[in-house]
């Protein structure tokens, strides 16, 4: 059975592993304590939407993004084909405009 919020905690840690940014980095910047953004991280909380647009704030990711790749996730859990509807050059700014931001810092 897939748990959400598992799945959730799981994209948020590899965006912010991506990012080479700690616990502490992220849960400032997105003014959560760190336990508990560690917490979520590990799908042991599950966060509201507010908190979730704080986190993708601070990591810097659209929401919409982190969503989609959830998604994705449970539907391939779920044995279930999803047509890709997000236009490539999106994900592609997506990508750069948050490259950009990092090197900006």
């Amino acid at each position: 059975m897939v748990v959400l919020r598992r799945e959730i905690g799981d994209v948020l840690r590899g965006a912010r592993q991506g990012q080479g940014r700690t616990l502490r980095e992220v849960s400032s910047a997105a003014r959560v304590s760190l336990g508990y953004l560690s917490e979520v991280e590990r799908g042991q909380k599950e966060a509201s939407s507010e908190l979730l647009s704080s986190i993708c704030s601070a990591l810097n990711i659209p929401l919409a993004v982190v969503l989609r790749e959830v998604s994705d996730r449970v539907a391939i859990a779920e044995g279930v084909a999803i047509p890709d509807t997000i236009p490539p050059d999106f994900v592609y700014q997506v990508g750069r405009d948050r490259d950009e931001d990092l090197a900006a810092v």
